[in-house]
């Protein structure tokens, strides 16, 4: 199978499509990038008037598609993506829990892919699943890898049984750090700290500790013993948040109910 020519075709410019879009402007993508959304932010305005994005064009037959709206969307533009699918249109989908037997049957081609990236890929530091179909030529495989990689780091491609778990893990995962920081930041509070200092604390520690992490051949866990010294402040901390139903046992809930939730989407 050939390779794509470059271009790209970008249905949704919410959150995700914009972080795709952004990561692919960021790297100095050479092709053009077409946004179709209903409503466009600030931020797409200001990309159409430099002249990175083309927004709304005239619906056409994609080189690649990449569909990036809420999975409920999808019925509903069904119509329209397929104007946009020719027999060598390569189709990625962001959407959680559209399953690649599903796009294929929908979209009339067997050429389909699923990536799972997060927000963070806006700023070049995410985290992206690959999932590719059986029998997937590997120069799509190889383009949609190199077509993500702006965004941060790729995994995969992997197994479809492996992305509802996986995108519980790095789809959901940055609401998951943005919480934490969120409610650091209400305990300063709490205990008597102004609100923008234990903003800032809490922002600054979250980032740090994840730089720190990603530097370090130590996994996380020896990473918290290092700092947590016996009868320390540290160690009063964690026996609080690691206690019989605190963070740990949470966590796993969480991620079961996004697995959960992420499989009801698909039908499965």
């Amino acid at each position: 199978m050939a390779r794509p020519e470059p271009g790209l075709t970008l249905v949704g410019g919410g959150r995700m499509g914009s972080a795709l879009a952004g990561g692919w402007i960021k790297s100095g993508y050479a092709g053009p990038i077409a946004v179709l959304t209903p409503r466009p932010s600030d931020l797409l305005r200001s990309w159409e008037n430099d002249g990175k994005i083309r927004l709304n064009p005239e619906s056409a037959t994609a080189s690649t598609l990449v569909i990036a709206v809420k999975p409920q969307v999808f019925p509903k533009i069904l119509d329209e993506l397929r104007t946009m699918v020719g027999p060598d249109t390569l189709v990625l989908s962001v959407m959680a829990g559209i399953t690649l037997s599903s796009l294929a049957d929908k979209l009339g081609t067997s050429r389909v892919a699923r990536a799972m990236p997060n927000t963070p890929g806006l700023v070049g530091e995410g985290m992206t699943l690959l999932c590719m179909p059986e029998g997937a030529a590997d120069d799509d495989t190889a383009y949609l890898q190199e077509l993500l990689t702006p965004l941060g780091a790729v995994e995969g491609p992997l197994g479809e049984n492996q992305i509802s778990a996986a995108t519980a893990l790095s789809g959901c995962g940055p609401a998951y750090a943005f919480l934490l920081a969120e409610v650091m930041a209400a305990a300063g509070v709490a205990h008597g700290l102004d609100e923008a200092l234990a903003l800032r604390l809490a922002q600054k520690t979250v980032q740090g500790a994840g730089a720190l992490m990603m530097d370090s051949d130590e996994p996380p866990s020896t990473l918290r013993e290092n700092v947590t010294s016996p009868g320390g402040v540290t160690k009063a901390a964690l026996d609080v948040l690691m206690r019989d139903g605190a963070m740990p046992s949470l966590m796993k809930e969480a991620v079961a109910e996004a697995i959960r939730r992420d499989r009801e989407l698909s039908g499965d």
